[in-house]
């Protein structure tokens, strides 16, 4: 695997759990929010991931070739498409119910006097970005990491 495919795995980590943090302060934002332009109270939002296979799945023919650019002293990773990493699938509505509170007062509440307040559980939220500044984080040592290897190659060569 070259390094830059290396760089753009950890970019798409990075770039994905940034989105998440990014729907995150927005279900936070609208915790009290019980009116919406869709109608309704506002539907806490999810970000769902899907990992990309970085490696292709060759045919038979294009191994043997591969073996045979080894057996002559040649390591080459043609015919491999090195790229994975995780891409963002979709941001979706958590189905969950929505809380009700008691509040004949309240000028969004119904017939029976409750008011239909958002699914965006706080301690959820914070939990979510945790795990996100986390994964983060996380990605941003791997990017120092990788430099520093290629930085450490490249004083090789001198």
């Amino acid at each position: 695997m070259s390094f830059l495919s290396t760089i753009n795995i950890i970019g798409s980590g990075i770039t994905a759990q940034h989105l998440r943090l990014d729907v995150i302060s927005e279900n936070v934002t609208n915790i009290n929010t019980t009116r919406t332009e869709e109608g309704g109270p506002y539907r806490r939002k999810v970000v769902v991931f899907q990992s990309q296979d970085g490696v292709r799945r060759d045919n038979f023919r294009a191994a043997l070739a591969r073996a045979q650019f080894r057996q002559n002293g040649v390591v080459s990773n043609a015919g491999y498409d090195t790229t994975g990493g995780v891409r963002v699938v979709e941001i979706a509505d958590d189905p969950s119910d929505f809380k009700l509170k008691y509040d004949p007062a309240d000028p969004d509440a119904n017939e029976e006097g409750y008011v239909e307040l958002p699914n965006v559980d706080l301690v959820k939220e914070i939990t979510d970005a945790m795990a996100a500044s986390q994964a983060y984080s996380a990605n941003v040592t791997a990017f120092n990491v990788l430099k520093g290897v290629i930085s450490s190659g490249l004083e090789i060569g001198r």
